[in-house]
This record gives C-alpha cells, sequence and structure tokens, in this order.
C-alpha cells in the first residue's frame, strides 16, 4: 500500500514543497547522539525516545521542542515507507522492535496489527477527551487514537463550471452517464486510498451491492492507477501537477483535507480552492499510535503517547498532516476549516469485519475492475 496520507504527500509531493522537516530526526541527531546505553525499566533511562512511522508523519519542530522541554526526552523518527510497509517491518520484528512507538497504523489494518501482538497496552494521560468514536479498541488500551481523516472522491472545479455540468456528491453519481469517462482511482490491492475508495463503497452497498456498484463503476469508464501520486499528480486536471501536465480527469480519489493544500502551497494563494470534495463518497480512516513490546525506553515511549494526544500536538497536524485532531474542542486552524470539507456521515467499516474480509475483497475487485 502506499503512504496512507495523500493530503501530506499533497504538500510534498505534488506541490514540491518542503513541509519544515522531511526525514525528521525531530529534536535530536538520526545517528542517537545523546542516547545513554540502556533503556526502559532495567538500568539507565535512554532521553532519546525512537518513533517508528510511516512516510508521512510531520510535525512542527517548535512542538517536538515543546515535548522535550516538558519531558527531557528527544524525539527521533524512523520513517519506514508506505502504512503497510511500515507496519509489515514491525511485524517482522516482533519483540525486538526499531523503536519504541508505532504511529500509523489505520482502522484497515488495525486487527492484523493487534492479532500479531505488536503493543503493550498504556491508557494515555488524556485519553478520556479523545472523541469516543475513535476509541476503537475500547478500554484495551493497546493503541492510542491520534488522528482521523476521510478519503473522499476530489473534483475539478474548472471543469465543471466550463461545462455548466453539476460536480458529482454521491457514489451513485458517479456511475451516471454524465461522469463517464471522467473518474481516476487508485489500484485497492497497491493504495491506502485506493482501498479506503473500496471499502467506502462496501459500507455504502453492502457485501451484496458493493460489486455490481463498481461493474458499473466500470462500465463508465474509471480508470484506475497504481497509486495516488500518478492520480492525484498526473492524472487528476484540478491539482497543482496535473494542470501542468494537462490531464483529462477532473474527478480523482483523493481526501477531504486536499483542497487546502491547493491552496496553501499555491502562488499567489487563491481566494478560494480550485478543487472541491464530493462529501458522499467518503471513507472516514482513524490513525493510531501504541507502545511496542519490547521497547528499549517504555518511560518515554508512554511520555510520547500522552502527548500525541495534547492540545499542542493535535493542533499541529491539520496544517501538517492534512489530519483532524481526535481530541474534542481542539481549535483548528482557519485555513484548514475554510477549504476543507466537512464530512458529516462517513461510510465505516469494522476494523474485524475489515480484517476478515479485505484479501478476499480486494481478489473480487481485481477480478472485475482490473483483469
Amino acid at each position: 500500500m502506499t503512504t496512507r496520507n495523500g493530503a501530506g504527500r499533497l504538500a510534498a509531493a505534488a506541490l514540491a514543497t518542503a513541509l519544515g522537516v522531511s526525514a525528521l530526526a525531530a529534536c535530536g541527531g538520526s545517528d542517537g547522539s545523546g542516547d545513554s546505553a540502556e533503556g526502559g525499566s532495567g538500568g539507565t533511562e535512554s532521553k532519546t525516545v525512537t518513533l517508528v512511522s510511516h512516510d508521512s508523519f510531520n510535525a512542527s519542530p517548535a512542538v517536538l521542542k515543546e515535548f522535550t522541554q516538558e519531558t527531557g526526552y528527544t524525539v527521533k523518527v524512523l520513517k519506514s515507507g508506505d502504512a503497510g510497509e511500515a507496519l509489515n517491518k514491525e511485524i517482522l520484528t516482533k519483540g525486538a522492535p526499531q523503536g519504541d512507538v508505532f504511529f500509523g497504523v489505520d482502522n484497515t489494518l488495525l486487527s492484523r496489527a493487534l492479532d500479531n501482538g505488536l503493543f503493550t497496552p498504556y491508557e494515555a494521560k488524556g485519553l478520556g477527551d479523545v472523541d469516543q468514536a475513535a476509541r476503537l479498541d475500547g478500554d484495551r488500551y493497546r493503541v492510542t487514537p491520534v488522528d482521523t481523516g476521510d478519503i473522499c472522491v476530489n473534483y475539478d472545479k474548472k471543469y465543471f463550471a466550463d461545462k455548466k455540468l453539476a460536480p458529482p456528491a454521491s457514489f451513485d453519481d458517479l456511475v451516471k452517464p454524465a461522469y463517464k469517462n471522467l473518474l481516476v482511482t487508485e489500484n485497492a490491492a497497491t493504495s491506502s486510498p485506493g482501498l479506503g475508495f473500496l471499502l467506502g463503497t462496501i459500507g455504502r452497498y453492502g457485501d451484496d451491492g458493493w460489486q455490481d456498484y463498481w461493474k458499473k463503476l466500470k462500465a463508465n469508464g474509471v480508470q484506475v492507477v497504481d497509486g495516488w501520486e500518478q492520480a492525484y499528480n498526473e492524472n487528476f486536471s484540478g491539482s497543482a501537477g496535473g494542470r501542468k501536465a494537462k490531464a483529462d480527469r477532473p474527478i480523482v480519489v483523493s481526501y477531504a483535507s486536499s483542497p487546502p493544500v491547493e491552496v496553501l502551497y499555491a502562488k499567489p494563494r487563491p481566494k478560494t480552492a480550485p478543487t472541491g470534495v464530493a462529501t458522499g463518497t467518503c471513507f472516514r480512516q482513524t490513525e493510531f499510535a501504541g507502545l511496542l513490546t519490547g521497547a528499549k525506553n517504555e518511560a518515554g515511549g508512554k511520555a510520547l503517547l500522552d502527548f500525541l494526544i495534547s492540545e499542542k500536538f493535535q493542533a499541529d497536524m491539520p496544517l501538517n498532516m492534512f489530519v483532524n485532531p481526535v481530541v474534542r474542542d481542539v481549535p483548528l486552524p482557519a485555513l484548514f476549516t475554510e477549504f476543507g470539507a466537512t464530512v458529516d456521515r462517513p461510510e465505516t467499516v469494522a476494523p474485524a469485519k475489515i480484517a476478515a474480509n479485505r484479501e478476499q475483497w480486494v481478489q473480487s475487485w481485481s477480478s472485475l475492475v482490473v483483469k
């Protein structure tokens, strides 16, 4: 799978703009300078805490510095590829992890991580302020919710204005003749947003209806590409990259938070976003962090989990990773709320159901749509 946060990659890849701390050895050196010999419950405690993550993790240096000032721990971030790849690495090193905390497992992969026993339970301080809907592990505390994001169809406003055609608003709209040959999506077998879009259709049409929906979508000319970067940056006419490449698909599967990125990194900055969101096509992702079993610095890992759901970190996420806080009443940046879409009724599928059916669903989807 590709990295789950396409909006975050949009900031770095689509608009060729560094978000400020790309490799993110955070507040300390990636060589572990400043570490003591031992960590955890035995020996001398390490003053470095290592966060293992997918490639889209990003945080303001000033915020991470505050964590160091408050706790004495320096954060080192080890980026391990896309969400699925990063999780696979932790499964392979189970019991002898690469770091102390893992960030980036979402509800599409959660059961796999929990079934492999990757995490030591810990009830993070401030968890009571987290939206109950995001606490998918209940009171077992193996993972801590950190953010949510919505995979949604985006559309090119100029295209639809020029054609005097209403943009799509729902899954049902996408199979209508008016939108024939307009949609590009990612492969559900190789892309996190592609999988999320598939799950959204399963949530919408159920076990008995989603395949018929995809047959209609295929007949209506849906284009499938390997990953989000290709779909959004090369094939979608509404993105900065797509406009430059003269792309011909005005509808794409991306994120509800993609329009603010198009505004934030455009020069000059436009007054309105060039892209819109079809809020009736969304699937809700929830992203988690957990204390890795066998972590060398458990104390530092617990402190970092506390910090990830602190107001300081939660308020920093929207314009760095372009995701929503899980902590209630955290103030959001004006740009994020003005140009991002609010999704009131996203589709969801229970993690246990995803775990039980994911491979079968993807194989069936591939046979229907790709082969």
